[in-house]
This record gives C-alpha cells, structure tokens and sequence, in this order.
C-alpha cells in the first residue's frame, strides 16, 4: 500500500493539503462532496501536488509539516519542479 500526501487547489483559489493510499479515489471523493468538510462548498478541486510517502506515519508527518508552510511557501512548493501534477 503506497501512501501520497497532496495538495489540492479548490476553485476559490485556497489550497487543501491531505494523505491518502488511492488518490485517485480521493480526488473523486473530493469533487464529488464526500471528503474532506473543507473541499465540500469549494469544489470542484484539482491536484496541485503530490508527494509518494513510505508509510502512512511518513505521509502524516509530511502533511503536518506541509500545513504549517506559509501560502507563498505552498505554492513554491508547487512550483518547485519536484511535483507530479495533474
């Protein structure tokens, strides 16, 4: 089971951050209202970023970390080259 921390860009501009082992099922979730309480009044969102996590503790450790990043640093990260975008 492959873990993913990622980072989802809703349509009022805000930004999501979450884990999940099947992200393609997550990302359905999301759009479709049933996940995250966050993403249900912003939809539709779409993946800015992701990162593949060793484990499930790695990919929480890593979205907590991701979270306490500033807006301008969340969005360098996207920029920085070393994600995978949708």
């Amino acid at each position: 089971m492959s873990w993913v921390c990622y980072l989802l860009r809703c349509a009022d501009g805000t930004l999501y951050c979450g884990i999940t082992n099947d992200l393609d099922k997550r990302l359905a979730a999301h759009n479709a209202g049933i996940a995250a309480k966050y993403t249900r009044t912003r939809g539709p969102v779409e993946l800015a970023y992701m990162e593949r996590c060793p484990d499930k503790s790695a990919a929480l450790k890593r979205e907590m970390a991701i979270k306490q990043l500033t807006r301008a640093e969340k969005l360098a990260l996207i920029d920085s080259g070393s994600i995978v975008a949708a």
